[in-house]
C-alpha cells in the first residue's frame, strides 16, 4: 500500500447513534498502523462538545484526536474539518477547519435560512456547499497516508438529510469509497436494522455499501452464523466480523458519558487503594457539559471513586467537588443556583473542603461574568468563590499551554471564549487557589501524573482523608492499552484481509439492489 500515490480508505457508518462506529474507526487504525501502514481518520463533520486542539491551534473533535493516537499519527483540522459545538437544541456553534465561525440553527446548516455571522464558507446557510471543503481535506489525507478510515455520523440512512449529507454517503460517494456498516446487537434487532438502512438508500449509495459489521456480541458467535447467512442471501452482502461486548473500552466518545476511560475503570477490576482510605469525588453535571472527559484521569487513580451528580444532597459526602466546563456558563450558574448546588458550593467553601472549577465551571466560580457574546445575558453575579471576573470575547481562546504547577511540570489545552482577570488568591495554572477552592481554564492536565498526584495529596489533606496517590499510575500508558485493546478486537474477531482488500481496491462490484430505495 505504501507505494500508492493516493491512499485508498473506508467509510464506517452504523445503524444508530452511538452502534461503536468511534470504536470500530479506532481499532482499525491501530490495527492497520501495528501492520505499518501509514493510516489517518477522518469525519467530515463531527457534532460534539468533547474536543481538543491540536497542535497547530486548530479545535477538533476529541473522537477524531483519540483515532489519530490510535493510528499514531499527530491530529490535525484536516481529520475533521467541520465540528458543530450545541449551544441549544436548535444552534450550534460552527468550527471550520479548527476556527470558529459563527452560531447557526439547524434549520439553517440543514437547509433553509438561519444563522448569524456564519463566515464566507457558510453563505446561505446550506451543508451541502461544505462538500468541497471537506473532499479537499480528504483528498489531502489522501495525498499524505496509505490509508483513510472515515467514521461516518448517526445513519447514513437519515432519508431527510440525505441531500445535504456531507458525512455519511455524501462523502463515500465523492471518494468511492466502500461502507461497512456497523450494528449494536446489544440493542436488539441488527439484522432489521442492517437490511433496513441498506434498502432505504437510493442505488448508487447502495453500490458502496460493502457489508456490515456486528458489535457488542455476548455469546457463542456460531449462534448467530445462520443469520449472518440469511443476511448475506438476503442482500448479497458479507459480514466483516462479530466484535465481541467487551468492558473497558475507555475511549473518548463524542457525548456518551458511559463511555470514557472513567467508565471503563469503573466496570473493570482496578487496583485498590494505596492508603487507607478512598477519595469520592463528583462532578456536577451541568447543561452543556463540555470535555467531561477531564475526570478521566482522576478515575484511573486506585482508589479514586468519580461520579456525576444532579443535586445538592449527592455533595454531601464528596471529598472534591469538579464544576467542569460547559458550552453556555450563564445557564450552568442558573442550573447551578436552580438546584441549590450553588448553596452547597458555597458551604464547602467556607468550609475548606475541596472544589475545583475547570473553564467554564472556573468562570462559574468567579465574581462577575460580562457576557455579550455566548449568552448574550450582559452583567451575571458569578458564585463568588475566586476573585475573577469574566469577559467573553468574540474570539476564542485556542491553545497548548505547558507549565509547572504544585511543584510539578503539567501541560493541558485551551478552549473558550471567556477572558478571566484574576484579582487575587494564588496562582494556579493560569487561574487561582483560594483556600481549597482551585479555578482553571486549563482541560487535560490532570493527565499529568506528577501533577495529578500532586493535586490528590492536596485534596486529601483538605478533606482529612488517609488518601495515597499511587506512585506508578500512568494515564498515557492506560490510554495506550485501551487502543491496543481496539485494535486487538478488530484483528482477532475481524476478517481483516477482506478489510484490507477494501481498502485497498473498493467495494465489491455487482453488489445488487435492495428495494424500495431512496426516493
Amino acid at each position: 500500500m505504501s507505494g500508492a500515490k493516493r491512499g485508498g480508505g473506508l467509510l464506517v457508518a452504523g445503524t444508530t447513534s452511538d452502534a461503536g462506529k468511534s470504536v470500530v474507526t479506532a481499532g482499525i487504525c491501530r490495527w492497520l498502523a501495528r501492520q505499518g501502514v501509514k493510516v489517518a481518520p477522518f469525519k467530515a463533520q463531527n457534532m460534539s462538545l468533547n474536543s481538543y486542539v491540536t497542535r497547530e491551534g486548530a479545535e477538533i473533535g476529541r473522537a477524531q484526536a483519540m483515532q489519530a493516537q490510535a493510528a499514531r499519527v499527530e491530529p490535525t483540522a484536516l481529520m475533521n474539518p467541520v465540528l458543530l459545538k450545541p449551544g441549544s437544541d436548535r444552534s450550534s456553534q460552527v468550527v471550520l477547519l479548527g476556527k470558529p465561525v459563527g452560531e447557526m440553527s439547524a434549520r439553517g446548516f440543514f437547509g433553509g435560512s438561519g444563522g448569524s455571522s456564519p463566515g464566507k464558507a457558510l453563505r446561505g446557510g446550506r451543508q451541502e456547499q461544505l462538500l468541497g471543503v471537506v473532499t479537499d481535506c480528504l483528498e489531502q489525507l489522501r495525498g499524505t497516508y496509505d490509508a483513510v478510515i472515515c467514521e461516518g455520523a448517526g445513519s447514513p440512512a437519515e432519508i431527510n438529510l440525505r441531500r445535504t449529507d456531507i458525512v455519511n454517503m455524501g462523502i463515500a460517494r465523492a471518494a468511492r469509497f466502500p461502507v461497512v456498516v456497523v450494528g449494536d446487537i446489544d440493542r436488539g434487532g441488527v439484522f432489521a436494522s442492517f437490511f433496513g438502512t441498506t434498502a432505504l438508500l437510493s442505488p448508487q449509495d447502495q453500490e458502496l455499501i460493502a457489508g456490515y459489521m456486528v458489535n457488542k456480541f455476548r455469546g457463542d458467535v456460531s449462534l448467530l452464523e445462520p443469520g449472518m447467512e440469511m443476511l448475506r442471501g438476503l442482500t448479497g452482502r458479507a459480514t466483516y466480523g462479530v466484535l465481541p461486548f467487551q468492558h473497558g473500552l475507555g475511549i473518548d466518545e463524542e457525548d456518551g458519558l458511559r463511555v470514557s476511560l472513567r467508565g471503563a475503570v469503573r466496570e473493570s477490576v482496578v487496583a485498590p487503594p494505596v492508603g487507607e482510605d478512598v477519595l469520592r469525588v463528583a462532578v456536577c453535571a451541568v447543561p452543556l457539559m463540555s470535555n467531561f472527559t477531564d475526570v478521566d484521569a482522576l478515575a484511573a487513580e486506585p482508589g479514586v471513586v468519580v461520579r456525576f451528580v444532579d443535586r445538592a444532597e449527592e455533595l454531601a459526602d464528596a471529598d472534591l467537588v469538579v464544576v467542569p466546563g460547559t458550552r453556555g456558563t450563564v445557564k450552568a450558574l442558573a442550573w447551578l443556583r436552580e438546584r441549590g448546588l450553588a448553596a452547597a458550593l458555597a458551604r464547602r467553601a467556607a468550609e475548606g473542603r475541596p472544589v475545583l472549577g475547570i473553564c467554564g465551571g472556573f468562570q462559574a466560580l468567579g465574581e462577575h461574568i460580562e457576557d455579550d457574546v455566548e449568552s448574550r445575558a450582559g452583567s451575571v453575579e458569578g458564585l463568588g468563590l475566586l476573585p475573577v471576573r469574566v469577559r467573553f470575547a468574540p474570539g476564542k481562546t485556542l491553545a497548548r499551554p505547558s507549565g509547572t504547577a504544585l511543584g510539578e511540570p503539567v501541560d493541558g489545552y485551551e478552549i473558550h471564549h471567556g477572558v478571566a482577570e484574576v484579582l487575587g488568591g494564588e496562582p494556579f495554572l493560569d487561574g487561582c487557589r483560594v483556600g481549597s477552592v482551585w479555578g482553571t481554564h486549563w482541560h487535560g492536565s490532570l493527565e499529568s501524573d506528577g501533577f495529578r498526584r500532586a493535586f490528590l495529596r492536596e485534596v486529601a489533606a483538605a478533606a482529612g482523608r488517609r488518601f495515597v496517590p499511587a506512585p506508578d499510575t500512568s494515564f498515557a500508558t492506560l490510554r495506550e492499552q485501551q487502543l491496543d485493546l481496539l485494535g486487538d478486537l478488530i484483528e482477532q474477531h475481524a476478517d481483516t484481509d477482506a478489510l484490507l482488500k477494501l481498502i485497498e481496491s473498493g467495494a465489491p462490484s455487482g453488489l445488487p439492489f435492495l428495494p424500495p430505495g431512496a426516493p
